[in-house]
């Protein structure tokens, strides 16, 4: 018989982890050094470094697969070219990817946090959270918030109520990616145990203004890359869609960060390196978080709020109200027969069953929805039309 070919794999993982000292920053995460709230061993890890690993159990659960039909800004719009939210957050990974390589930061970590920043989004985008925010409130559990109904997905309703067991700085990344808050800087609060992540995230429940910055410079990557991946890319849907003209662009931004997607895309990346490389937070210039600032006011104006967007918005608003409300009728006076019971809550554990109210489940339910599932759950006669390719 021949010689035996085998790899020692665990060997193969540290020398990984050893690699990593001579080529990340002191700034950077250790793969390591990464947290869990259940320990694991290195026999259920295998070969793969912890980030890693966090990285492919997003990119397999079930709530990423329906990333593929879920509103970035756009919905009931027929037009083939219009960004979803998939593509936003494959976008958030490749711009943070890039950032995080240049500054010699962990890229298993960055990839983990962008991959799964946006999984607790609902139908129809942030109008969608607005309306089932409303309905929350309306039953008891407080406002909505995507962020925090990402790690709530992740931690406790993946694999049937048992959770990913996802590591610290990964959940951190993720509760604190808010890309609509606009900052010039940000410095990573470092200091964090599941003990503060879990206060934090009692206190984002109760408080949706508190402001949340991440443990790691992995994570306030992400954060900067989250705006900078949808600027631009909105501009260009919003000019595809004739909503707005490339000329409408605010002059001063124009002259710093460009007119194109690609050249806003190009010079604010470029921006963050220089301005954050060995440095212990990641920053703007002065001159180019003004030119974003000014670039995201006029989204706020031209297209978020724009009502030209949103000719269904009254109907879709009032089809939310209609299945929460009777998802809940369902629960409560235990009909099994539907829907919620047979798609949802059937092959869910018992620990998820027994400790989550009518109301919270029936939050995870539509949040999890993708725009054409919730459309198929509706009547016929109160199917919104779609919009033509054109405004």
């Amino acid at each position: 018989m021949g010689r035996s070919n085998s790899i020692d794999l665990q060997k193969l993982r540290e020398s990984l982890n050893a690699r990593e000292e001579h080529l990340l920053s002191p700034l950077a995460a250790r793969s390591q050094d990464a947290i869990r709230r259940h320990p694991e061993t290195r026999i259920d890890l295998g070969h793969r470094q912890n980030y890693a690993v966090d990285s492919d159990r997003i990119l397999h659960s079930s709530a990423y697969a329906r990333y593929i039909d879920k509103t970035q800004v756009f919905y009931l719009v027929d037009n083939d070219h219009i960004t979803h939210r998939v593509l936003h957050v494959q976008l958030v990974s490749k711009i943070s990817r890039t950032i995080g390589r240049f500054l010699r930061l962990n890229e298993d970590l960055i990839e983990a946090i962008a991959l799964g920043h946006d999984i607790g989004h609902c139908p129809f985008g942030h109008d969608g959270e607005a309306y089932l925010s409303e309905l929350c409130q309306a039953h008891g559990i407080g406002p909505f918030q995507h962020n925090l109904q990402s790690v709530r997905f992740l931690e406790k309703i993946e694999r049937k109520g048992r959770g990913l067991n996802l590591t610290l700085q990964v959940l951190d990344g993720i509760l604190c990616h808010d890309g609509e808050i606009h900052a010039k800087a940000l410095y990573p609060q470092a200091e964090k145990s599941f003990h503060i992540l879990d206060k934090e995230i009692a206190n984002k429940a109760a408080d949706p203004d508190l402001p949340v910055t991440p443990m790691t410079l992995e994570g306030c990557v992400v954060r900067m890359a989250d705006t900078i991946s949808y600027i631009g890319r909105d501009i260009e849907d919003a000019i595809r869609l004739n909503l707005i003209q490339r000329d409408d662009l605010p002059r001063d931004s124009v002259e710093r960060l460009g007119d194109t997607n690609g050249t806003i895309v190009y010079n604010l990346v470029t921006d963050v390196i220089q301005h954050s490389f060995e440095k212990p937070a990641i920053s703007f210039s002065q001159e180019a978080s003004e030119a974003l600032k000014k670039l995201r006011e006029f989204n706020l104006e031209r297209i978020y709020l724009n009502q030209t967007i949103k000719p269904a918005s009254g109907k879709i608003e009032s089809l939310f109200k209609l299945l929460f409300e009777g998802y809940v009728k369902d629960i409560k006076q235990g009909r099994e027969a539907c829907i919620i019971f047979t798609q949802y809550l059937d092959d869910m554990s018992d620990q998820y069953r027994n400790h989550t109210s009518p109301a919270e489940i029936v939050r995870d339910f539509v949040a999890g929805m993708t725009d054409e599932y919730f459309l198929r759950q509706c009547p016929d006669k109160l199917q919104p039309q779609r919009i033509s390719g054109r405004f």
